[in-house]
């Protein structure tokens, strides 16, 4: 049987995480665990989060994960959600925090001065609800999604990938953002895939299934914020 560990770290929607991806992969035993050696057992590795990154890094070094989730990151499928995502860049403006650099770029708030529709309407930080996101090339995890499907996001900040190769979905907010970005055995999302009714769990049943490649083919997005290098 297949193992899959949910990382905790003390913070996140982890229960809800692992009971989605018990739902659509019966066949996996699924674990949520702040255990290094249980992280480092697993075969596959989920790194779901909310919150503060500062906070995030802080309370995963606190727990001695950091190494067992670079070794993950590094080697085994591993799918970082929300912050988990942010967290693999360099950077992050939220408490000027230092990422694990796994993913060149850096993490930025929403501008407040470009939050404007194409009415005129001011938007709302955190971008909060369901939006969709834009498949910027094939990867084995949107198998089965809908391009521009519908899926739920909550964040103030957004990843800004200095390489445009590792962009692997965006979204509209009201510029292009990245909001799926991969490389290898790594794959990572700005929104919650286990709120995000059916297309959100046949992501999770595809990470489940996923025999990663050495590496990716992303496209650019011409004009995008935090899309492009």
């Amino acid at each position: 049987m297949s193992s899959i560990a949910v990382v905790d770290y003390g913070m996140g929607n982890l229960r809800s995480v692992a009971k989605a991806i018990e739902h659509v992969a019966p066949q996996c035993d699924v674990v949520v665990t702040a255990d290094s050696e249980v992280v480092r057992r697993a075969e596959r590795v989920v790194f779901p989060g909310q919150g503060a990154m500062r906070d995030c890094m802080r309370e995963m070094d606190a727990r001695g994960l950091r190494s067992a989730v670079l070794e993950a990151a590094r080697e085994k499928p591993f799918l970082g959600i929300c912050i988990g995502l942010q967290m693999l860049f360099d950077f992050s403006e939220e408490g000027n925090t230092p990422g694990l650099g796994l993913l060149p770029g850096r993490v930025r708030r929403f501008p407040p001065n470009e939050m404007i529709d194409s009415l005129g309407n001011k938007l709302k930080v955190p971008h909060m609800g369901w939006n969709e996101v834009h498949q910027a090339a094939g990867h084995p995890l949107w198998d089965g999604i809908t391009d521009a499907s519908r899926f739920y996001f909550v964040h103030s900040y957004f990843a800004e990938p200095a390489q445009s190769d590792i962009v692997a979905g965006y979204s509209l907010y009201p510029f292009p953002f990245t909001c799926a970005a991969g490389r290898g055995n790594l794959f990572a999302v700005q929104f919650h895939p286990e709120k995000s009714h059916e297309a959100g769990l046949k992501l999770l049943a595809n990470f489940a299934a996923w025999q990663p490649q050495r590496e990716n083919d992303t496209g650019d997005i011409p004009g995008s914020r935090g899309v492009t290098a």
